[in-house]
């Protein structure tokens, strides 16, 4: 197993993230992985078997047994569809467009929210993707690895702040001080009274605490995400 955590380690360092932020990515408790590679113990099957289902990319053959190339070649997809948010019922919508927006054209995602019919680019349609309202490209760094600038990130507007799903991914369009901004973080409960925490995945960036009323302009919960490897 030892050899499995050296592949492992292996990994998180071409992925350009810690310990750490693998730990949280595959959903295991802080220390698991980190401890066993000081320790030189094994882990469970279960945390093997979710870094294999986290990252499609690299083959399962060379992470179990050390064999062939790291990455995967001739079976690696071009475009990455990943599902974000999975429903506690089924809300699949097999036929529908989602379209895609101009977020730049646009200046901000309420306007986006009240003015459906303009600044589309194009459609997406992906099947079995659940009930989704838009779909936007994104920028910036905060929710890397898990997304990066230039990924596509696909939402379901909501209108109700009172409603959110804390622990859930979401696009918030809020000003603070007269600078607007647009953000996709981790909503999180925050200690202080009326406000909202917003938590990056990048390890890199602090949370945030940010006021629910007078400040947010329009928020859409994060269903899926597409990324482009390559356009070759």
């Amino acid at each position: 197993m030892e050899n499995i955590l050296h592949r492992i380690e292996i990994l998180t360092k071409n992925e350009g993230i810690t310990i750490t932020a693998l730990e949280r990515k595959i959903g295991a408790s802080k220390g698991v992985l980190s401890r066993a590679l000081n320790n030189n113990t094994d882990i469970q099957a279960k945390w093997v078997q979710s870094v294999v289902e986290n990252y499609p990319l690299y083959s399962s053959e060379w992470l179990l047994l050390g064999k062939g190339p790291m990455l995967k070649t001739e079976t690696e997809r071009k475009i990455k569809v990943h599902r974000i948010h999975t429903p506690p019922y089924n809300e699949k919508n097999h036929e529908a467009l989602v379209p895609l927006y101009n977020i730049d054209a646009a200046a901000n995602l309420r306007t986006i929210f009240d003015n459906k019919q303009q600044n589309i680019i194009d459609t997406i349609r992906i099947p079995d993707l659940p009930k989704c309202d838009g779909a936007i490209y994104i920028r910036g760094d905060s929710m890397y690895p898990l997304l990066k600038s230039g990924d596509i990130v696909i939402y379901k507007e909501i209108s109700d702040f009172d409603s959110l799903i804390f622990g859930e991914m979401y696009l918030i369009d809020f000003t603070i001080n007269n600078d607007d901004f647009l953000v996709v973080k981790f909503v999180k409960r925050s200690n202080i009274a009326g406000h909202i925490q917003l938590v990056s995945y990048n390890i890199h960036h602090d949370p945030i605490d940010i006021p629910v009323q007078g400040c947010i302009r329009a928020m859409a919960l994060i269903k899926a995400s597409v990324r482009i490897n390559t356009m070759m």
